[in-house]
């Protein structure tokens, strides 16, 4: 069975900016992760809680690194936060990732290979597919942090305190995100 130059192209519709040779994607892991590492510790005044801008650099990171190697960049986030390193915004080690903060932290892997994987298809081109997108990430982003706050504290108080105040700021950031991304893919043509 022979496959048009046209069903194949639109598979591999967009690169990101990033990756490519074994260097370029270390340096890529180590900024990327730098970038988030940064972004947990620079909080924003904002209604009702105030605002980090993580999931907005985990989606960034997402888009303009692409599935495997959002993936690897989180991964080796999650590693320097596990070594303690101060890569979060209050704790590092094994218990502080077990934690509250633990499903959100899983949930930054998730969402950094989903949305770099559909990004890598060409899904996130076009704006309705980009929000469709984003706004997955951030469902795979706030998911596992509720389920494992509800585990530890019941789930009435996880959807209270782990995503009712944090909806607005993240509207805030989604919208940047979905500015964002064209400029952090090229076409591949």
């Amino acid at each position: 069975m022979r496959i048009s130059n046209t069903a194949a192209s639109s598979v591999a519709a967009t690169k990101p900016y990033v990756g490519g040779s074994w260097t370029r994607n270390i340096a890529a892991m180590a900024i990327g992760s730098a970038l988030l590492a940064v972004s947990a510790h620079l909080q924003v005044p904002f209604w009702p809680v105030r605002l980090s801008m993580q999931s907005f650099v985990v989606l960034a990171i997402g888009i303009a690194c692409g599935g495997r190697l959002g993936a690897a960049t989180l991964l080796a986030y999650l590693a320097e936060g596990a070594l303690g390193l101060p890569v979060f915004q209050s704790g590092a080690g094994p218990a502080y990732m077990a934690g509250p903060t633990g499903g959100y932290l899983l949930g930054y892997l998730l969402a950094a290979a989903t949305v770099g994987g559909l990004a890598d298809r060409g899904v996130t081109r076009h704006w309705p597919g980009r929000l469709a997108v984003l706004l997955l990430g951030e469902a795979l982003i706030y998911l596992p942090g509720i389920a494992w706050l509800a585990v530890l504290f019941g789930p009435a108080k996880s959807l209270a305190f782990g995503l009712v105040p944090f909806l607005p700021a993240e509207a805030v950031k989604l919208a940047l995100a979905a500015v964002a991304a064209p400029f952090l893919r090229r076409d591949a043509g």
